[in-house]
């Protein structure tokens, strides 16, 4: 049964048995501060770091990032996150893809140091505005990023890592390197998304990857280097560390990250909400604070940056169940992963080609989940502010506009992320003061045909 959506809260939400523990009525749904027996309750929580698995190993395969030390840091991360919540937001912390591009910019010397501590000055300060909105509230981020905003910034981030899919962004690596095992693995994922019914069709990605990895092994496509480093790796030991180190150039290259995590957040924030029938919005600051410092945390160590996950809110719609207990069992999971060298050098495996047809998918996925902002929150493309703003910032993001200045350089995600909030601010401000384009609440009439 759903609970009122105003109900009293302590600071920190402890579990009760959901019904007997062993099965979820139909039309109820298992609340954040319940929870179903705990063979149950790890069985959910494994299903949870199967979700997250393929896109968190994605990221630090793309960015050159240790894979086992960003699944342990995000597993910390998860457990600082449900902590700092005060576990009631069921959420799960991993790589975000919006760090890619500048973190590859930040790096482009091959020196992680620099890309790490963007990743920090990131955190600290997507964890400075979720104090921010504890204390403020958080109208003021729908007024800062109206969906028309955020939709621009997420599409251009998409389209401007197509590169990086078909040649690594001038590294040589991606489809360009091994066309027919990228042709092969994208048309896998393809395959797999609609052969397979619920949980197995979620794993599309991982699917391909395997079946991508299997051709690659098939032809002696495998790197030889990181096969050796395969076999010489011990089943148990510490990830790789790496310490952080800081330049102004790959702090502003990496910076504008934060509006999209603060998009991502709010949208998680607002999504469990509405599948639990609660009112959330008091969370919202906890969230940023959260994903702010578990970032702030993976930085430090040699992780990549975090966010919240939609892969692991697909899980709890199919499950109905939302007890933060699978997220601790989630979280305690991935750090015992990330514990073990043999599953990191694993993962380092993967071949060039299997990269480069993966992320023509997820690519392309980002750019798209930018037109579903705009869809879903019914952006109105004939006002011409909205218009402008959209078409503007995405140009920039896709052609990679560059702009250097001394030792400082700005790509296209920061260009095209600082001209989507100038040109629509800008635009609305002067459109009001001489009443040139209607009221954006008001919308605008069709035009006659």
């Amino acid at each position: 049964m759903t609970r009122p959506l105003t109900e009293p809260r302590t600071r920190w939400s402890g579990w009760s048995l959901h019904g007997d523990g062993r099965s979820v009525r139909p039309g109820d749904v298992v609340h954040p501060d319940e929870r179903l027996s705990w063979p149950r309750t790890l069985g959910i929580g494994v299903q949870h770091v199967v979700a997250m698995f393929g896109a968190t190993f994605t990221v630090p395969l793309i960015t050159g990032f240790p894979p086992a030390t960003t699944l342990f840091f995000s597993g910390l991360g998860t457990l600082l996150f449900l902590l700092i919540t005060g576990n009631r937001l069921p959420s799960y912390l991993g790589s975000s893809f919006a760090f890619i591009a500048p973190v590859l910019a930040a790096k482009a010397g091959g020196d992680l140091g620099p890309a790490l501590g963007g990743i920090i000055v990131a955190g600290l300060a997507l964890a400075l505005v979720g104090l921010v909105v504890q204390l403020a509230g958080s109208r003021w981020i729908d007024a800062l990023m109206p969906p028309v905003v955020t939709g621009a910034i997420v599409a251009l981030i998409g389209l401007n890592l197509a590169p990086v899919a078909w040649d690594g962004g001038g590294a040589g690596t991606g489809v360009k390197a091994q066309p027919l095992v990228a042709v092969v693995t994208l048309a896998a994922i393809l395959l797999a998304t609609v052969l397979f019914r619920g949980f197995l069709a979620r794993l599309s990605i991982l699917l391909g990857v395997l079946v991508g990895w299997l051709l690659a092994a098939a032809l002696g496509e495998l790197d030889p280097a990181a096969v050796t480093g395969l076999r010489e790796a011990a089943w148990v030991g510490l990830p790789d560390f790496h310490a952080p180190s800081f330049s102004l150039r790959a702090v502003v290259l990496v910076i504008p990250v934060i509006l999209v995590l603060i998009a991502e957040n709010a949208g998680h924030v607002k999504a469990v909400a509405a599948m639990t029938g609660r009112n959330l919005d008091r969370d919202m600051g906890r969230a940023f604070l959260g994903d702010g410092l578990a970032t702030v945390l993976a930085g430090s160590g040699g992780g990549s940056g975090t966010t919240t996950y939609a892969e692991n809110i697909g899980v709890m719609a199919a499950t109905r169940v939302y007890s933060t207990a699978a997220y601790w069992v989630a979280g305690l999971t991935a750090v015992l992963l990330g514990l073990s060298p043999k599953f990191g050098a694993l993962i380092l495996t993967v071949p060039a080609g299997v990269l480069g047809g993966a992320t023509t998918a997820l690519y392309g996925l980002i750019a798209i989940l930018g037109a579903r902002i705009w869809i879903e929150n019914r952006v109105n493309f004939h006002d011409p502010v909205n218009l402008m703003t959209a078409a503007v910032a995405v140009i920039i993001g896709a052609a990679n506009y560059t702009l250097t200045a001394g030792d400082l350089s700005f790509n296209g995600i920061a260009l095209g992320t600082g001209a989507a909030l100038v040109i629509y601010h800008g635009m609305r401000l002067i459109a009001r003061l001489r009443r040139t384009t209607a009221d954006e609440s008001r919308g605008t009439p069709e035009p006659e045909l």
